[in-house]
């Protein structure tokens, strides 16, 4: 077990192999919360956590819903009009 000390600023320096075996990088944000055992340090997610209900309908398309077959003709014809735009 590796040990660190609290500065004259209230800054604890992670150690070097700690850091590393979790990939923290300089500027990873933490939650701290505090428990009857000691303080427990939690990287922030970057993002919230997404629900299919939160982004169901965010392509824009209003309309009837499409056959797997229906998407696979319109993405069979974006390909051939690449091609034939010399686009691949």
């Amino acid at each position: 077990m590796e040990s660190t000390r609290l500065s004259s600023k209230g800054q604890v320096i992670l150690p070097k192999s700690v850091r590393d075996a979790h990939h923290w990088t300089p500027g990873t944000e933490f939650e701290v919360e505090d428990r009857p055992e000691g303080v427990l340090l939690r990287p922030k997610m970057r993002f919230a956590a997404t629900q299919l209900n939160d982004v169901i309908g965010c392509t824009g398309y209003h309309g009837p819903a499409k056959s797997l077959e229906e998407m696979e003709e319109a993405i069979a014809q974006g390909v051939s009009e690449r091609h034939a735009r010399g686009r691949y």
